[in-house]
């Protein structure tokens, strides 16, 4: 994950993804539980936008209900058409009723959050947020989710942590080190497999699980064969020697220049 999800803290971190960035920002105003309940979800046919000028795939709407967890804000937008949208950008001073633009370039179908126990049916992660007519900026692409960008993350409200110094560890008992995983890979496929590690990455709550990225002392930064993706429901630290049991993924490709060619996924702590 060198993302995620980062994802994310987004997930995303984080994985996811949350892997989520935080900022100094002021909380949010957050619309009435009544008008929350009522809020409309976003369509996966994507939004009838009222476009933002010389942005691609931008929209302008109004705010009609929002929201502050992991680090963003979360927002309907009203845009004039049948189909209202939801972003999710790092936390700013958000009101209903204040117009907003912004650029619909990651969409994040099915979008799980913990942390709002909610699930989006598409979920746009934006970094740009222009507001009351300002123009938006173009050219740069959103920030992935903190998960998918492989960013330290202690988990604990995004912030950044160093990343711990790794001891050679053997594998446990019927497992195998992270570098025989990565050299392996191809054969294990689909397959389960146990390996012990030290967390240097961890982002919590991205697409309804954790991320996090484990080393062993095996392998090497430059054979890029040394750190190990991980997503499990498991809550970790920073810092912590873990156990990990779970089915080897190759190949696995979530969009935005986050790829990776191995990873363990759906994995339990013993």
């Amino acid at each position: 994950m060198t993302f995620f999800l980062a994802a994310c803290s987004l997930v995303l971190t984080t994985a996811a993804c949350k892997p989520a960035a935080s900022t100094n920002a002021p909380a949010a105003t957050t619309a009435p539980a009544a008008q929350q309940q009522s809020a409309a979800p976003a369509s996966a046919a994507g939004p009838a936008a009222a476009p933002a000028a010389g942005v691609e795939n931008a929209f302008t709407g109004t705010i009609a209900e929002t929201m502050d967890s992991g680090g963003y804000t979360y927002a309907r937008l009203e845009g004039g058409g049948k189909n209202d949208v939801w972003i999710a950008a790092p936390q700013f001073d958000a009101k209903v009723g204040e117009q907003v633009s912004v650029a619909l370039d990651m969409p994040m179908p099915g979008f799980q959050s913990k942390t709002l126990n909610r699930t989006f049916p598409t979920l746009y992660f934006v970094q740009d947020v222009a507001r009351n007519g300002q123009p938006l900026a173009g050219g740069n692409r959103p920030s992935a989710p903190a998960l998918m960008t492989g960013h330290g993350s202690s988990g604990n409200g995004g912030s950044s942590t160093a990343a711990p110094s790794v001891q050679k560890l053997e594998p446990p008992a019927g497992g195998l080190s992270v570098a025989d995983v990565f050299a392996k890979k191809d054969s294990l496929s689909g397959k389960s497999v146990t390996v012990r590690g030290t967390v240097v990455k961890f982002n919590g709550g991205i697409m309804d699980r954790n991320w996090l990225h484990i080393q062993d002392g095996s392998g090497s930064a430059t054979a890029k064969n040394n750190d190990l993706t991980i997503t499990t429901n498991a809550d970790v630290k920073v810092g912590d020697v873990v156990i990990m049991t779970g089915v080897v993924g190759t190949n696995k490709d979530f969009g935005y220049g986050y790829a990776y060619d191995v990873m363990l996924e759906k994995a339990t702590l013993k």
